[in-house]
């Protein structure tokens, strides 16, 4: 990967401290939180080159299923084709570049509005009215362009690189960690979607750290999975990280009395975890549900964010209205308390007089992060 830190407002002598070992570390400088150059820098080089969460692959059960996204480099669906395989491909029209869908659904077909070419679901133009009699056209050697698709844990992921390495032997030591918890069979049960106008690293950090469960947290978290309990796991430079918070005993009443999930070892009921695949695949697992975070950057200051609760198939069957309630209602009460922390840091990075600070021990996971963060975007 090509060095261009000299186009990037990053001082060598802040990212060296971010190199640090952790007992001597630092934060990443403002500015990678704050300008927009660095933003165009992480299109570029990390969401253009790493594999991006998208969906889950429950979400698209039936030929023709759709989902629209707009990566950060690119707009795109993901499809199951009529031979049940799931595909994923820009959805811009190789016309005039209008999309050709949008949100979610069925379909046979995708037809651009603007000037109805008509596309398969493997992305081959079928059709294109009064185009005939053009030199070198010809509808069937045009092709929306195909992204790399992987199935990781019931997550469907996607990378625009078509080079990009595989990522199932990326994640092995990750799937060794959390193989009890059947997160490729549990499915979205509810979903909540907040605002969220700050950088999306910094609730990507926040997520990764129990510290501080000792203030938003305070009467939720921290009687509970209290944060000098909490450890992190050694991810050999791999791209994810673990964060462990072992329990004292389940909350009461806090996911409305579930089951617990099958196949977990004792101690895992009292668990809470906390992962991320980098760079956008968050997740929560604890004895009783799973939690998604699905979050995209669309610019240096904003992100679109859902919330989505993960049951066990038949758990979410017999959930009625006030069960899901509930559910919704517990997520909301947590992000609720976040997003004073997401949003007063977005504020602070903006003064002129604020430099980097020391990660505690307890924020391992940002550490890892931010060294995944230095590769990844060419700046080591």
């Amino acid at each position: 990967m090509t060095n261009r830190t000299i186009e990037l407002p990053l001082l060598a002598t802040d990212l060296e401290r971010v190199r640090q070992p952790l007992s001597s570390a630092w934060t990443l400088p403002p500015a990678a939180y704050t300008d927009p150059a660095v933003y165009a820098a992480e299109r570029e080089r990390i969401f253009a080159r790493d594999w991006i969460c998208v969906a889950r692959a429950e979400q698209l059960p039936n030929p023709g299923d759709y989902v629209c996204v707009d990566l950060p480099t690119q707009p795109i669906v993901v499809v199951r084709g009529m031979d049940g395989e799931l595909q994923a491909m820009s959805r811009v029209c190789l016309h005039r570049a209008m999309p050709v869908a949008e949100g979610s659904g069925n379909t046979r077909r995708f037809v651009c509005p603007y000037h109805h070419w008509t596309y398969e679901l493997d992305g081959r133009l079928r059709s294109a009215p009064m185009m005939d009699g053009l030199e070198d056209f010809a509808t069937g050697s045009c092709r929306l362009p195909q992204l790399q698709l992987a199935l990781w844990q019931g997550f469907v992921m996607v990378n625009v690189d078509p080079d990009a390495p595989a990522l199932a032997p990326q994640l092995t030591g990750l799937d060794a960690l959390i193989q009890n918890y059947g997160l490729g069979k549990l499915v979205v049960t509810t979903t909540l979607e907040f605002d969220s106008p700050w950088n999306w690293k910094i609730l990507v950090e926040n997520f990764m750290e129990a510290y501080h469960h000792i203030g938003p947290h305070r009467n939720t978290f921290e009687p509970v999975y209290p944060a000098r309990d909490s450890y992190v796991e050694d991810n050999d430079e791999a791209p994810w990280s673990l964060l462990r918070m072992p329990g004292h005993e389940s909350p009461a009443g806090a996911e409305g009395g579930l089951p617990p999930l099958p196949g977990l070892e004792p101690q895992q009921h009292h668990e809470l975890l906390a992962g991320v695949v980098y760079p956008n695949l968050l997740f929560a697992l604890s004895g009783e549900l799973g939690v998604w975070y699905q979050l995209m950057p669309s610019a240096h200051d904003q992100m679109q964010l859902k919330i989505h609760a993960l049951l066990p198939e038949e758990v979410a069957a017999a959930l009625d209205d006030d069960g899901r309630t509930g559910i919704a209602e517990s997520l909301r009460l947590v992000h609720l308390e976040d997003i004073e922390v997401n949003a007063g840091p977005w504020r602070g990075l903006q003064g002129t007089l604020t430099r980097q600070g020391r990660l505690s021990r307890y924020e391992k996971a940002i550490w890892q992060l931010n060294q995944l963060w230095l590769t990844h975007l060419g700046v080591a």
